[in-house]
């Protein structure tokens, strides 16, 4: 009699791992990373070393001394954390120091207190960025004028001014940059969010690798362009579709944190879903509440109810 050996799934094997997927979304997040040193010099460079290597080694604090389990540092989930939340702060002098708070807490409570990597419901790097924007809102709301230079010092007398977001809630949508400015990113911001450009190039790399599918980052993009547009026709909001794509976090949201695997739904319908009410919740949020920015917030809302889509929309079964 011939016994079977059952095993957890998945059941069905290729050549992927972990650890390949999460270097190539690291290595994807270099040209945003080279914008953002590029416009604000080599403080850019230093929130984001800072930010890895406090995200590491929370997360080798954890599993060796609290969960007394093997470290998984190696396999390049806590460099994406790290860079993510880095690219979600200013680069001022400051949020070299309040980074570190960001990474305990990202990795603590958004990551490792739901036992890690593929178990937890939030996107660790935005629980950080929502964090450190509540506790410490006049720091995280300072932002940089691009130096649109190569490099600069590491700790610098920066010129601040308002972002683009902050001028539409001012007011003064009159006074944004043009289109083209916004797409190539020579504008106020977090680290990450400045250069569109940058951020697609990062993006069709990995469609390309099929790390990420086009559902999420379409619908999300596109239901923010259409409803923009709506609002702006009616006379409800002053911001063209286009401006409201190129300013705030929406690309690098709907291509690298809306898009993380464990925290968006399984199935293809579900994704759609998911990307139209990460679009819709971040117009709304950016008309009609108190903060200027809303990305954060509504993927954070749409990862509380992706278990409800995932069981609404079900993947087939395999070879059904």
């Amino acid at each position: 009699m011939k016994l079977l050996n059952v095993s957890g799934s998945p059941h069905v094997h290729s050549d992927e791992s972990t650890k390949k997927i999460m270097w190539r979304v690291n290595l994807a997040l270099v040209p945003t990373l080279l914008v953002a040193i590029s416009y604000f010099g080599l403080n850019a460079l230093l929130i984001s070393l800072v930010s890895v290597a406090a995200c590491v080694l929370f997360q080798w604090l954890i599993e060796k001394f609290i969960m007394k389990v093997p470290t998984t540092i190696c396999d390049g989930s806590a460099v994406v954390t790290g860079l993510l939340l880095a690219f979600n702060v200013p680069a001022t002098c400051e949020m070299v120091w309040l980074v570190i708070i960001g990474a305990l807490v990202a990795m603590a409570i958004g990551k490792m207190s739901f036992g890690g990597l593929g178990k937890n419901p939030f996107n660790p790097a935005l629980v950080g960025r929502v964090f450190l924007l509540i506790s410490f809102p006049v720091q995280m709301t300072t932002w940089p004028r691009p130096a649109a230079k190569m490099f600069g010092s590491f700790i610098t007398d920066t010129t601040t001014g308002a972002t683009p977001l902050g001028l539409i809630k001012e007011g003064g949508a009159e006074a944004l940059p043009q289109a083209w400015e916004l797409f190539l990113g020579h504008m106020g911001g977090s680290l990450g969010e400045v250069s569109a450009v940058a951020i697609l190039i990062g993006a069709i790399y990995l469609l390309c690798r099929r790390i990420i599918s086009w559902h999420i980052p379409v619908t999300f993009i596109g239901t923010a362009f259409i409803f923009s547009w709506i609002l702006n026709i009616t006379g409800v909001s002053p911001v063209g579709p286009l401006t409201a794509i190129l300013t705030g976090g929406i690309m690098l949201g709907a291509c690298f944190m809306a898009t993380d695997m464990v925290t968006s739904p399984m199935a293809k319908s579900g994704q759609l879903l998911f990307g139209f009410g990460c679009g819709l919740l971040t117009i709304i949020i950016r008309t009609w509440c108190s903060y200027p920015e809303g990305v954060s917030f509504a993927i954070l809302l749409m990862n509380a109810v992706t278990p409800l889509i995932n069981r609404g929309f079900t993947p087939k079964r395999f070879a059904k």
